[in-house]
């Protein structure tokens, strides 16, 4: 048993015999009723067993591994020397030797092995080499399979990467350490509470797991996260169109519209007012506005991808007009909604249509050639098994796209709350950016199947209109070649979902002047980086070279937040002002204030 700090043996408290009777009462009677809901379900579920197509994968990397198994064999061998070593250097520290070079360390960043004890105590020290031992040979042995196809090779390393992090010694009671000495300390009271809040986690997803990542009562929409004032002056089926309040009294005479990804809430950009790009960009004289995507229901299944055009992007772009006057406008897109953008700047080219004067795109792909390890995910057997259940919703479950973002970062965003809520008993810290990453939206059932269709299995946007396969959309080829406009891409370093180097790629095919910005961090933290944080630097470079590698070869690092950079190039475009309007000035009567009330409206509702 691991001792407490300061080398004392930890207190054992024996838990109150009550207590433990009421818990295992409500244990038994929540436990029946959450088995009771999932077998009705599965006595429901229809087709088949493997969705994911996982067992075809590894069949496949088995069958390569048996027909030249030498580097299996030479992945084996080495496994071995390195753990004779480990056992060599275990029996040196037990017999007293005060310092012991380790055979692996983790990752940098790894988190997992941070408690002190996983060092200082040489049993938990061997279980630590010896699991990351483990994990080494696993990945080598399946990176060993020759001949694999692309697909499945990344199908299979990643599904090896999910079980190894689910084998990992932290996420289980007796080789934890924290978790031993807090069940020491506790007499056992953190584990069932663990056990309360795995059984209301089950009870949440209706028998399926729902991990609680934040103490979601102490957040409410409209109150203290998205909060910036202002007045939803406009909406369709498919979203509400919020203006802003201006704080300055002249403002950039071109309006800024906003396109948020529909795959999450738009309130990633206005969490809080110290991190809040909307209310920064207002701050800088933008008179902005932003769609609030509708959470859709089985009534919205057959909208489409041109319905978010037309009922999105150009009804958006015709509301501001009403609503100040000007035609003109500077738009960004996040990820999805930069995907959008694109697609409809490419159509407004084909119409001689110019009202969007300059495109910002926040982490977009538009070739999904190389689309990181979402891809993992689409193929024809799970696409096929996907719309199967969108057929009969008429939607895709907010919960399942989380679920798949979340694999993406499974040590931090599963496995971590596993030992924190489960196995040391704790209720997860408020914050705001895990609220939002768990206020999921559903995707109506025709859209999505031609997302992932056209453009992720097919990449078919950047096909050229020649060709017959080219993506047409009301009635017009849609050609990325012919987007000129003044284009600034932002993309981050460590993103999982549009991975830079193939949001890149969108650099070689606009017409119109680019500038990349690359940014540390991932997906959201990467944008979400106002200048006041401190955080993450950014990397510029003003040529444009065909490979992203030589890009980033001669770009130079700056310190801080990239939006300063982005505000000085929108500027640069045209920097006329006039003084500052409110919300219902123009044609159109404010309907309710902002945040409005389809950003409310949640994935169980």
């Amino acid at each position: 048993m691991t001792q407490a700090p300061g080398g004392k043996p930890p207190d054992f408290h024996l838990p109150d015999p009550a207590l433990v009777s009421r818990t295992m009462a409500e244990v038994a009677e929540r436990g029946q009723r959450i088995v009771q809901d999932f077998l009705k379900r599965q006595v429901d579920a229809k087709g088949n067993p493997d969705p994911m197509n996982i067992g075809a994968a590894f069949l496949e990397m088995t069958a390569k591994l048996m027909a030249n198994p030498a580097g299996l064999v030479q992945a084996q061998l080495g496994f071995w020397q390195d753990y004779l070593t480990l056992w060599s250097n275990t029996a040196r520290r037990m017999l007293g030797e005060p310092h012991v070079d380790a055979v692996i360390e983790e990752a940098k960043g790894d988190r997992r092995f941070k408690d002190e004890a996983w060092r200082e105590n040489e049993v938990f020290d061997f279980i630590r080499q010896s699991y990351l031992l483990s994990a080494r040979y696993f990945t080598s042995a399946v990176h060993s399979a020759d001949g694999l196809d692309a697909k499945t090779a990344q199908k299979v390393d990643f599904y090896t990467r999910q079980f190894v992090d689910a084998m990992s010694p932290a996420n289980f009671v007796m080789t934890n350490p924290e978790v031993l000495r807090r069940t020491a300390e506790t007499g056992g009271t953190n584990l069932l509470k663990g056990l309360s809040n795995l059984l209301s986690d089950l009870e949440r997803g209706k028998g399926k797991l729902r991990i609680r990542m934040t103490d979601d009562s102490k957040f409410k929409v409209g109150e203290n996260i998205a909060v910036t004032p202002g007045k939803v002056i406009f909406q369709t089926p498919l979203m509400q169109l919020i203006q802003y309040n201006p704080t300055t009294a002249k403002v950039l005479k071109r309006p800024l519209v906003i396109f948020p990804p529909w795959i999450n809430k738009f309130y990633i950009l206005d969490l809080r007012p110290k991190n809040s790009f909307i209310r920064w960009a207002v701050d800088q004289g933008h008179t902005v506005f932003v769609a609030s995507w509708v959470n859709p229901d089985e009534t919205l299944a057959e909208k489409g991808f041109d319905d978010y055009m037309k009922d999105g992007v150009l009804a958006a772009l015709g509301a501001i007009e009403a609503a100040t006057g000007v035609r003109e406008v500077n738009a960004i897109g996040y990820c999805l909604g930069g995907t959008l953008l694109a697609t409809t700047l490419a159509y407004m080219a084909a119409k001689r249509d110019n009202r969007i004067k300059s495109a910002t795109y926040f982490v977009t792909m538009t070739d999904f050639e190389e689309a990181g390890e979402l891809g993992v995910f689409i193929d024809e057997e799970q696409l096929k098994s996907l719309e199967e259940r969108m057929g009969k919703r008429g939607f895709l479950d907010g919960r399942e796209m989380a679920t798949t973002f979340n694999m993406l970062r499974a040590n931090d965003l599963i496995w971590s709350f596993v030992v924190n809520n489960y196995l040391l008993g704790q209720d997860p810290f408020p914050f705001d950016l895990l609220y939002w990453n768990d206020d999921s939206t559903r995707m109506p059932a025709k859209m999505h199947s031609f997302y992932l269709r056209r453009m992720y299995q097919e990449n078919d946007l950047v096909k050229p209109p020649d060709d017959p396969n080219a993506i047409e959309l009301m009635g017009t080829k849609i050609d990325l070649r012919k987007i000129k406009v003044p284009s600034y891409m932002i993309s981050t370093r460590e993103d999982h979902i549009a991975p830079w180097k193939s949001t890149y790629r969108a650099t070689q095919v606009f017409s119109g002047p680019v500038r990349f910005v690359l940014a540390a961090s991932g997906h959201i933290a990467g944008v979400v980086n106002p200048p006041d944080s401190g955080k993450y630097s950014h990397w510029v470079h003003e040529e444009l070279p065909p490979s992203p590698d030589d890009w980033f070869a001669g770009a130079t690092e700056l310190a801080g937040s990239w939006w300063p950079d982005w505000h000085r190039w929108v500027c640069a475009i045209d920097r006329t002002e006039v003084p500052a309007g409110q919300p219902g000035d123009g044609k159109l009567t404010p309907i309710e204030d902002a945040p409005g009330s389809y950003v409310r409206v949640m994935a169980m509702d």
